[in-house]
C-alpha cells in the first residue's frame, strides 16, 4: 500500500467514504452498484431512467432488471402491504416504471415478489439521498462490475446511519441575540443525517445538572422562513424559544429533516397532491412514504455531548419521546407546543392528530397559542 493510500484509509472509517460516494452519484441519477459478497445489484433512481438507459442496462443482464418499490408504494398501487416489494421487467420499459413508482394513477401491472436483502439495501440508499424510493435495480456478479462505477457493500450501507450517530460532532459555535431571546448560542454539529449539518440553540442559561426544557423541530422552509399557513412549524419554532427565555432556559434542536424527512423536493410534491385533495399523510404515500421517515438518535447524541442527561420536552409526537428515552435520556415531563390554527392547516393537523398519534387539542390551540411570534 501506497503511504498517500494509507493517509486516504485514515478517513474510510467502515466505508463510510465509499456511502457518501454512493449517496452523492445516486442522487445526481446516475448508477451505483451495492455488493454483497459475490452478488451485486446496480441501482438506478427510476426518476433517471430513461429508454435508452434502460435498453443499455437490458442488454449487460437480459430480462434481469427489477422495480424495487416500498410498502407504502404498493399500498398505492392497489395492494395491502406492510413490507416493500420487487416488480420484474423482463422486457426494458421506462414508462412502465415510470408509471409503477411515480404516477399518481399507477396501477399493479404484474406479480410482486419479496425483496432480498440487497434490496433492502437500495430503498435505504433512495432514503438518504432524499429522492423518490422507486429504484430501478439490476442484479449483476460482482466480478462484472466496471471499475468505474461507484460501489458500496452492503454491510457499509445499512451501518451508514449508526455510524454517522457516532460520528457527529460539534464544528463551530458563536452567540447569535434573537427577537424574544437576546442571550442565545448557536452550536453546529457535523454529521447525523447524511452530509448535512445540524444546530443546537441554547437559549438562556439551563443548568444541565438539572431537567433542560429541549424541543426537536424538523426543519421546515416554508412555515419557519416563510410564514406559510399550511402548517404550524413557525410559531412552534418561535413560540417554543420565547417560552424557554421566558423560563430557565433550554436548548432547541434545529434538525435538517424537512418534509418529515423526506426532502424538500418530496415535500413540495406532497403540497401539490394536497392542493388536489389529497390528505398529508396519503399524499406522502402516493409518492412511495411511510408516515415518517424521521430518526432522532442522533439528536439524543447532541444532546449527550452538551451535557445534558435529564430532559422536559416540548412536543406534541410521541415518537420524539419514546426516541430520546430508547438513547438513554431522562424524560421527566413533556409539555405541548402550540401553534395557530388557520383555515389551511386545520386538516394537516387534525391528520396528525388522528393518524400518527399527535397530542394535539385544537380547543388548548385556541387558548394558548402563541402571540407576536
Amino acid at each position: 500500500m501506497s503511504d498517500v493510500s494509507q493517509i486516504l484509509g485514515l478517513f474510510d472509517t467502515a466505508g463510510e467514504l465509499a456511502v457518501d460516494r454512493a449517496i452523492a452519484e445516486y442522487r445526481a441519477g446516475r448508477p451505483v452498484a451495492i455488493l454483497q459478497n459475490e452478488e451485486a445489484l446496480i441501482v438506478l433512481n427510476v426518476e433517471a431512467l430513461d429508454g435508452r438507459v434502460a435498453a443499455a442496462l437490458d442488454k449487460v443482464a437480459p430480462a434481469r432488471a427489477r422495480l424495487v418499490l416500498p410498502a407504502a408504494r404498493l399500498r398505492r398501487l392497489g395492494l395491502d402491504r406492510t413490507l416493500p416489494g420487487a416488480v420484474s421487467f423482463p422486457v426494458p420499459n421506462a414508462e412502465r416504471a415510470e408509471m409503477l413508482g411515480l404516477k399518481i394513477e399507477g396501477r399493479i401491472d404484474a406479480p410482486v415478489a419479496p425483496v432480498v436483502a440487497l434490496d433492502e439495501a437500495a430503498l435505504e440508499l433512495a432514503r438518504l439521498t432524499l429522492v423518490t424510493p422507486a429504484v430501478y435495480a439490476v442484479p449483476m456478479p460482482t466480478s462484472t462490475i466496471p471499475a468505474s462505477m461507484v460501489r458500496v457493500t452492503l454491510a457499509d450501507l445499512m451501518e451508514y446511519r449508526a455510524s454517522q450517530v457516532r460520528a457527529i460532532r460539534i464544528v463551530g459555535r458563536a452567540p447569535v441575540p434573537l427577537e424574544f431571546a437576546a442571550d442565545t448560542e448557536f452550536v453546529v454539529f457535523r454529521g447525523g443525517e447524511g452530509m448535512r449539518d445540524q444546530v443546537a440553540i441554547i437559549v438562556g442559561k439551563p443548568d444541565f445538572a438539572k431537567p433542560v426544557a429541549i424541543r426537536m423541530h424538523s426543519a421546515c422552509l416554508t412555515g419557519d422562513l416563510f410564514g406559510s399557513l399550511k402548517c404550524d412549524c413557525g410559531d412552534q419554532l418561535r413560540g417554543t424559544v420565547q417560552k424557554m427565555a421566558e423560563g430557565e432556559g433550554g436548548i432547541l434542536l434545529y434538525l435538517d429533516q424537512e418534509g418529515r424527512g423526506n426532502g424538500i423536493a418530496n415535500k413540495m410534491r406532497a403540497y401539490k397532491l394536497q392542493s388536489q385533495g389529497w390528505d398529508t399523510y396519503d399524499a406522502d404515500e402516493v409518492l412511495g412514504f411511510g408516515l415518517d421517515q424521521r430518526r432522532f438518535d442522533f439528536a439524543a447524541e447532541m444532546l449527550k455531548q452538551l451535557g445534558v442527561a435529564s430532559v422536559k420536552v416540548m412536543t406534541n409526537n410521541p415518537e420524539k419521546l419514546r426516541a430520546l428515552e430508547a438513547a438513554g435520556l431522562d424524560v421527566v415531563s413533556d409539555n405541548r407546543a402550540y401553534g395557530r390554527q388557520t383555515a389551511e392547516n386545520v386538516r394537516y393537523l387534525a391528520s396528525k392528530r388522528d393518524r400518527a398519534g399527535h397530542f394535539i387539542d385544537f380547543e388548548a390551540m385556541v387558548a394558548h397559542a402563541p402571540v407576536n411570534v
